[in-house]
């Protein structure tokens, strides 16, 4: 039955609460979504974690509201795909040599690492503060979290370890993150460097 039904009608069931109707959107393109990725970086564990970053943001953007049904969800989809793969190509493409000249010398703009290894304190103590929080979020949400943060397990293994649909623990996360940020937010946890 879902299988017959528009896009903007799925969209439409899905911001009503009917979690199935996104499911039937991300069967309708995966492959197409994937396809594109997987072109474009030409690495499969990668496109993996990219398919899965752009349907968060896929569901991010339905769930609040911010997507405007034109008849074009499968392009508009294409897009986040394609420019998902090409911010990753570009953060993470080679640096060129760069060699010194009289006018520039490359090691001037570098002034040591204490910069970078006091970022790295404050970002695990971040991270420390957070995991004091996991255990306070509903159970499925503390699942999900532990699995792609501790394991580094995609949503698909999440989803097969948990016996889930890759919408409910995609949506299990989006859920824990917000639940976490509320919680930063209600001064529950003060993030801080010591």
């Amino acid at each position: 039955m879902r299988a017959s039904l528009t896009d903007r009608e799925l969209i439409h069931a899905y911001r009503v609460g009917d979690e199935r109707a996104f499911e039937s959107l991300l069967n309708r393109y995966q492959h197409a979504v994937f396809t594109k990725i997987q072109f474009i970086v030409r690495d499969s564990e990668v496109a993996n974690d990219l398919f899965q970053d752009v349907w968060i943001k896929v569901v991010q953007v339905l769930k609040t509201g911010k997507y405007v049904e034109e008849g074009k969800f499968g392009p508009w989809v294409l897009r986040i795909a394609h420019n998902s793969a090409i911010d990753y190509f570009r953060r993470n493409r080679k640096v060129r040599m760069v060699r010194p000249t009289e006018e520039f010398d490359i090691f001037d703009t570098i002034s040591g690492d204490e910069c970078t290894v006091e970022e790295r304190l404050v970002q695990q103590d971040i991270l420390s503060e957070l995991q004091q929080l996991v255990p306070m979020l509903p159970p499925e949400q503390q699942e999900v979290v532990r699995m792609r943060m501790e394991h580094n397990l995609s949503f698909k293994e999440i989803a097969e370890e948990t016996d889930v649909s890759i919408n409910t623990a995609l949506g299990r996360m989006r859920y824990a993150l917000i639940n976490l940020r509320r919680m930063v937010e209600n001064g529950e946890v003060v993030l801080t460097a010591h």
